[in-house]
């Protein structure tokens, strides 16, 4: 079995940043810590090797062929969160493993959360970390109509690299987890249109939407929801390079979006 100096450096010549940090967890992963880093220097994601993600303070499963939950994506966690109360319907679309639905549910005492994925493995994972109420589907269409209209927040982070920059991610994304959960079209938009398209019919009067976007694709994303009648404002976390989207429905929108006041701030 190789020593601890061994792994790190090994890690370190296959140009891992965090080489220490990471040899420090495959180590106690326990198993065969030989076939461990041969996998982690092949480009396979440190997360699904060990089975578990650190999301905001929480151990998330996570399988192999599933999106790894991000640690910039934990501001999109912490907005939503910051705006659930107890008691409110909060829906995660685009889950992967559930990981901001578990947040939530861990930070705000009685909130009633949903997941939904397109990708059956993503489904399985996310289940594990979230029980039940995880559901297979396209967007709102695997949703239970009882929630139609009163969903007090939808958050996602859904697909959003630009088709033609697919190549140009790390390995361990490119190779090892699902092209559909990075993909977000020529602009990278794709999907957010999708979910504008069909969210105002799903939120309560003045409930959210909240979305994880790229740094150069906020303000296109903000006119999106403005053009479906929701005020719009986005937010930039220069600490995690971060950006953040959060739409909310006015009162006596109808469901097409449609709405007498269009403002931004």
């Amino acid at each position: 079995m190789p020593s601890y100096a061994e792994v790190v450096a090994e890690l370190r010549a296959a140009g891992c940043v965090f080489a220490e940090d990471e040899a420090v967890l495959l180590v106690e992963a326990g198993g065969d810590l030989e076939a461990l880093v041969r996998r982690r220097v092949a480009g396979e994601p440190l997360e699904q090797l060990l089975g578990w993600a650190d999301f905001g303070g929480l151990r998330i499963h996570v399988d192999p062929d599933v999106f790894v939950p991000r640690r910039r994506t934990e501001e999109l966690a912490r907005r939503t969160a910051d705006l659930a109360l107890p008691g409110d319907i909060v829906v995660d679309l685009c889950c992967g493993t559930g990981a901001i639905a578990a947040f939530v549910r861990a930070s705000v005492h009685g909130v009633d959360v949903h997941a939904v994925d397109v990708l059956p493995e993503a489904v399985a994972c996310a289940r594990k970390n979230l029980g039940d109420q995880v559901y297979e589907g396209d967007l709102f269409s695997a949703l239970p109509e009882t929630l139609r209209g009163e969903i007090a927040l939808v958050v996602a982070n859904p697909p959003h690299v630009p088709s033609d920059e697919i190549v140009l991610m790390p390995t361990e994304a490119r190779d090892h987890e699902p092209r559909r959960a990075l993909d977000g079209g020529g602009d990278g938009l794709d999907c957010v249109r999708a979910i504008l398209s069909e969210v105002a019919d799903w939120l309560r009067p003045a409930g959210s939407l909240l979305l994880e976007v790229g740094a150069a694709q906020g303000t296109v994303a903000v006119e999106a929801c403005l053009a479906r009648g929701l005020e719009s404002v986005s937010f930039a976390d220069p600490d995690s390079g971060t950006t953040v989207v959060v739409a909310t429905a006015q009162p006596g929108q109808d469901p097409d979006g449609s709405s007498d006041r269009l403002s931004t701030s």
